[in-house]
């Protein structure tokens, strides 16, 4: 059975962790995701995806440890690529060209948080609990969650939870901007599916230079930054999407996107 489940809807893909109750990350799990995003990304049908955990326990409490011990068995070989196709797979989810939103409920732990910070939104039910409890297990997140993390909350606050290895609720992970929106227990499914429906009606092509530009900003000097910045600005300028939305703003209506697509490569 697969641990995965997988469906789009009005322009959504919907990704699905089901492997209950914990929806524990083993590497067939994290192979059909990075799968899945390759397969969204050449879809022009899908304009946004939503990834979540079945079963409302988890999204997910992180890497199966009995896999980790086999590997760690193994040898350092079998434990680096492990670690790489984490990399590999989380890095396209975090650097994936159409909107992302993450959909939590219960805990997300260890990897499962080092997922759910790739994506561009993050969604939680007010009884979530957030935690990268890897220190005490001797080891620390190691699939760009020293990186991921750290950016969205502050290097204080991200030593505080890698460092004591406690879980936050979801309330103080919002006020730290760790998750973007808080929603009853329960309903993180339909609110991160609202919001992706939202961005899935936008400017695709305008949502990836968004993007782009926005990890600029946090990878780049200010000058080169910016400079992404521009060399999209110049490049939408000349879009269908662009002319879609000068018209519906001189027709006084709303204006319908889908003329544009994400492309391979930045201007």
């Amino acid at each position: 059975m697969s641990q995965i489940h997988f469906f789009i809807e009005a322009g959504v893909a919907q990704i699905s962790m089901d492997a209950p109750p914990l929806n524990l990350l083993n590497r067939p799990m994290v192979t059909r995701l990075g799968e899945l995003l390759a397969a969204c990304e050449a879809d022009d049908t899908v304009r946004a995806i939503v990834v979540r955990g079945a079963g409302g326990r988890a999204f997910s409490a992180g890497s199966d440890l009995s896999e980790l011990r086999g590997l760690i068995a193994q040898g350092p070989q079998a434990l680096a690529a492990k670690f790489t196709q984490d990399e590999s797979v989380f890095g396209a989810l975090a650097h994936f060209p159409k909107p992302t939103v993450a959909a939590i409920e219960g805990a997300a732990l260890g990897g499962g948080l080092e997922l759910a910070v790739c994506c561009d939104l993050v969604v939680a039910s007010r009884s979530a609990k957030l935690g990268l409890p890897e220190i005490r297990l001797g080891v620390f997140p190691s699939s760009g969650g020293t990186v991921r993390v750290t950016r969205r909350i502050g290097p204080g606050r991200a030593r505080y939870m890698m460092l004591l290895g406690d879980s936050i609720d979801a309330a103080t992970a919002h006020a730290w901007g760790l998750v973007d929106e808080l929603c009853d227990e329960g309903s993180a499914l339909v609110e991160a599916t609202r919001l992706a429906t939202r961005l899935a009606a936008g400017p695709a092509l305008a949502q990836q230079g968004c993007k782009a530009a926005l990890d600029a900003a946090q990878d780049q000097d200010e000058t080169s930054a910016i400079a992404v910045a521009n060399e999209w600005a110049v490049a939408l300028g000349f879009s269908a999407d662009l002319a879609e939305g000068l018209r519906a703003f001189d027709e006084k209506r709303k204006p319908v996107f889908g003329n544009d697509r994400i492309r391979t490569s930045t201007p």
